[in-house]
């Protein structure tokens, strides 16, 4: 029978057949929209709660019952206690594409999982229902048996089937797309460097692993299970540098993401607002991967991981300092800070920690030279008040003219260039410095390979805490991406790292460790870093106070400027506290506190 092509359907016919095509589509995205609410949220389609009932009778509802509550919203599974908690993604229960193959249990290194025999839709809504696998076994003890009706079971099932199937956009088959961010507020000169470093990381990085045909191998291998299966690709990171002001960046966001999009923001450079490039991460489920910005947004980032709350994190120690009631309270703090983002979000995040402590605060923000207004404040202080300075190393170096306030001074380690603050010689035997960084003396061995790698790429050391979390960043990130093999979803991006950082910073910190005593630079290839193997018969310099470390390396946690560092399920800080600090006679920073987390 000869078939007549659409265009010939009358009219009328034409409009219902899309107006039904239009109905379809949109019933299936609100179906699976209803099954990810379930997934994610344990709330099912008619807003219930989910509720299932485990094999010890225990009863979980809402979001203790949801499935991404163990499996992680990835689908790519994870661990609790001696617990996994398997794939679930669509091609892991179908049976679909690629056979998974999945980083499990990090004891144990990569698992070949995924023994069970692929589920049919009737087999798995048994198996939700029952707590019961494929061929009959019970399922673990904290499997629920779930109560969900035809519908619920429906939207869930077809959430499953399309759920981490695909990579993520910005990834082929040999290459990993990135974008870092620089906002129009950093100086010419730190844009450089930070570029500089950026590019000399990423060719390194590329230098180092070989695609043939789409097939990636590594020079220096990072581990066999990269190697056989050839997931290794190239990087590729475009450079974002956005222009004006802060409310028109998503336009220019999305404008960069249409041209090319990317798999996520990899670092970042920031000294005002980030809020707006949060927020676009969040809106198009992208990570952000550890920028080195001072002020993150105080409001919980889903997509975005920091090193630390930087000075929102500050300005919650202090509090804690000035409310110890061992120590004699301020009446009243006067806080001088620079009249931008940063500089207004941090004295407002110190005032509201101090609600409720009896404590004046009173603001001034330094508008211009306004040398004078400072002088006039400053004066009228008593030893029984507090001044906290939200200021910048330029904004610092004009104080020189003004004496030392009589009331005890405290300062941004974060926004002041940490030790190497240009605090007044007259101010340093008063004054106190929120430091959230390792001290001076501990962190030279946790930078020993990275002022290495300045060394061996002829990168000058400027601005030691920027240049130490760039590097962190791209070498962090490497090592995630080579635990993901194939599974390159962003959201297992997120996951791998929330499970990953602690182990790899004491490993990586033991393997630096080991390598400096052998007379030479192994570098983090040993692990998957952007570091190549370099055999050098003259130590490089920082390697000294590495080896000399010694007995000192049992209480060595890391490789950053922090010292340590760890994310659980939804954390997004990874650095969680701060010491104050004090100048001794010699010049010397010296913790005159506990390392001390809000």
């Amino acid at each position: 029978m000869l078939r007549k092509p659409l265009h010939w359907l009358p009219h009328v016919a034409f409009v219902a057949l899309l107006a039904l095509s239009a109905g379809a589509s949109a019933t299936a995205a609100n179906d699976v929209d209803a099954g990810k609410r379930i997934y994610e949220q344990g709330i099912r389609s008619d807003g219930t709660s989910l509720r299932g009932t485990r094999w010890d009778n225990a009863v979980v509802s809402g979001s203790q019952a949801a499935c991404a509550q163990c499996h992680r919203p990835s689908g790519m599974g994870g661990v609790e206690g001696d617990i996994q908690a398997p794939p679930v993604t669509g091609n892991a229960l179908f049976g679909t594409g690629d056979k998974v193959i999945a980083t499990m249990d990090p004891r144990s290194g990569k698992a070949f999982n995924l023994a069970h025999d692929a589920y049919s839709e009737e087999a798995l809504k048994r198996a939700l229902r029952s707590g019961r696998h494929v061929d009959g076994r019970p399922m673990n003890v904290l499997m629920p048996r779930y109560e969900l009706d035809d519908t619920d079971m429906s939207a869930l099932l077809g959430y499953l089937r399309g759920l981490s199937t695909e990579w993520s956009p910005g990834v082929s088959k040999d290459t990993i797309r990135f974008a870092t961010v620089i906002t129009p507020d950093v100086p010419a000169a730190r844009r450089a460097l930070f570029t500089d470093m950026v590019t000399k990381i990423v060719a390194q990085k590329n230098g180092s692993t070989k695609v043939v045909a789409g097939h990636g191998t590594r020079h220096h291998m990072t581990s066999a299970a990269e190697l056989v299966l050839g997931t290794e690709r190239n990087w590729s990171v475009d450079v974002w540098e956005l222009r004006g002001a802060p409310g028109t960046w998503p336009q220019q966001l999305d404008e960069f993401y249409a041209r090319q999009p990317v798999f996520a923001l990899l670092s970042g450079l920031s000294g005002a607002d980030w809020g707006p490039v949060d927020a676009f991460c969040d809106r198009r489920a992208i990570p952000c991967w550890f920028p080195s910005v001072p002020l993150p947004p105080t409001a919980a980032p889903k997509y975005s991981i920091y090193f630390s709350g930087g000075v929102a994190l500050e300005a919650k120690v202090l509090s804690l300092r000035l409310r110890d009631p061992a120590r004699h309270a301020p009446k009243r703090l006067l806080q001088v800070f620079r009249d931008d983002a940063t500089g207004r979000g941090a004295a407002s995040a110190l005032r509201v920690a101090l609600e409720g402590s009896g404590i004046i605060v009173e603001n001034q923000p330094l508008v211009g030279a306004a040398e004078a207004a400072l002088s006039s404040s400053l004066a009228a202080l008593s030893s029984d008040d507090a001044v906290m300075f939200w200021l910048d190393p330029t904004e610092i170096a004009r104080l020189g003219d003004l004496p030392a306030p009589r009331a005890a001074s405290y300062f941004s380690g974060v926004l002041g260039g940490a030790e190497r603050i240009p605090m007044p010689a007259s101010w340093k035997a008063t004054a106190h410095l929120v430091y959230p960084y390792e001290l001076p003396e501990r962190r030279a061995a946790n930078l020993a390979y990275f002022k290495s790698w300045l060394n061996q790429r002829h990168v000058p050391l400027v601005d030691e805490i920027m240049q130490s979390e760039v590097y962190f960043s791209f070498a962090f990130l490497t090592d995630t991406i080579s635990e993901m093999l194939d599974n390159l979803y962003r959201d297992y991006l997120l996951e791998r790292a929330e499970t990953m950082i602690s182990r790899r910073e004491a490993g990586r910190a033991e393997a630096e460790y080991y390598s400096s005593t052998q007379g030479h630079v192994r570098t983090h290839s040993q692990t998957g870093g952007v570091i190549a193997a370099t055999p050098t018969s003259v130590e490089a310099p920082g390697l000294q106070a590495l080896r000399l470390a010694g007995t000192a390396f049992g209480v060595r946690e890391g490789t950053s400027v922090f010292p340590r560092l760890s994310l659980g399920p939804g954390q997004r800080f990874a650095s969680k506290g701060a010491y104050i600090t004090r100048f001794t006679d010699t010049g010397t920073l010296v913790a005159d506190s506990d390392w001390t987390v809000p």
